[in-house]
């Protein structure tokens, strides 16, 4: 029979197949320990767990839960080590180079690639003004009715109808 590693009572054959301790208090809180979990995908519709063992530990560092949507794992920018004096008051201020927040200029947007012509965005507003239908303009213009409802909606938003 087997018996608890702390207090020396027997333990009951099924606890002995998992754990080497008994249920008493002082036992528990003597040999019980923790699982450390890591999330590896976490998400709207889902969330994946799972606990930090060493394969585990050894499939992140091979790099099978890494983003890929950005194409790396975790930040973008390698951490060389914590920030501290004048450049965690430059970090802090949400600047890297010192400038002060006030002369900060706004990162130029790429221009949305459209898969239409200029001249295709106007027979389709035209026809859209005509009442006809994104099927019936697609049909006439050699467009899906999803670029022609694209063009109609773009126009929309920037003003254009």
């Amino acid at each position: 029979m087997a018996q608890c590693i702390t207090c020396g009572s027997e333990l009951h054959p099924d606890r002995a197949k998992k754990y080497d301790y008994c249920m008493a208090p002082a036992c528990q809180e003597k040999n019980l320990k923790g699982l450390t979990m890591v999330a590896v995908g976490v998400n709207k519709a889902a969330e994946a767990y799972l606990l930090l063992d060493e394969r585990t530990r050894d499939e992140l560092a091979g790099g099978k839960f890494r983003d890929q949507r950005r194409g790396s794992f975790g930040t973008s920018l390698p951490s060389s080590g914590p920030v501290t004096g004048p450049d965690l008051a430059r970090v802090t201020a949400g600047r890297s180079d010192g400038a002060p927040p006030a002369q900060r200029r706004p990162s130029p947007r790429p221009a949305p690639r459209r898969p239409w012509s200029k001249s295709q965005e106007k027979l389709t507003l035209l026809y859209n003004e005509q009442g006809l239908r994104p099927k019936e303009i697609a049909d006439k213009l050699g467009l899906t009715p999803y670029i022609v409802a694209q063009i109609i909606l773009t126009s929309r938003n920037q003003g254009k109808l």
